[in-house]
């Protein structure tokens, strides 16, 4: 089984640097809470981990299906609850294909792949909410 660790270590006040893949990343909060807003606040990445996982699955498995796109903007929105811990409890993803003639039965294939079987974020985060997605197809404008 393949392990994973990162370190989270505290700066000043509320920010905190981690080291990811070899890329620094710090995190901070908002000057009303005591922080100086040097960086993203850590909840945010949830989301971002899953836009990136599922993206570049899409991306794979489009490649492997010799489906051109000319574009991919992948879109995802998370609701919290009002009440404390605050948490997502409800998650949307929109995939954002840009293309001429994109053949939407393929594009649906690659993103049910990712939900369901590749994407590892995906996989966890339905355990833990609800998550819904959509697909959208902006055809190539020739000017």
């Amino acid at each position: 089984m393949a392990k994973q660790e990162i370190q989270v270590k505290w700066l000043d006040k509320m920010a905190f640097s981690t080291e990811v893949n070899g890329h620094e990343i710090i995190l901070d909060a908002v000057p009303e809470v005591g922080g100086e807003d040097r960086g993203p606040r850590p909840k945010p990445f949830m989301l971002v981990a899953l836009g990136g996982c599922t993206a570049m699955d899409v991306i794979s498995i489009l490649k492997k299906m010799r489906v051109d796109i000319e574009d991919l903007n992948v879109k995802v929105e998370g609701d919290l609850t009002e009440e404390h811990p605050m948490h997502f409890h409800k998650i949307h993803v929109i995939y954002e294909f840009k293309g001429k003639d994109l053949p939407m039965d393929k594009l649906q294939k690659a993103v049910n792949l990712s939900e369901e079987r590749y994407c590892g974020v995906s996989v966890v985060y339905r355990k833990a909410m609800e998550m819904t997605s959509e697909i959208r197809v902006v055809d190539e404008v020739i000017a």
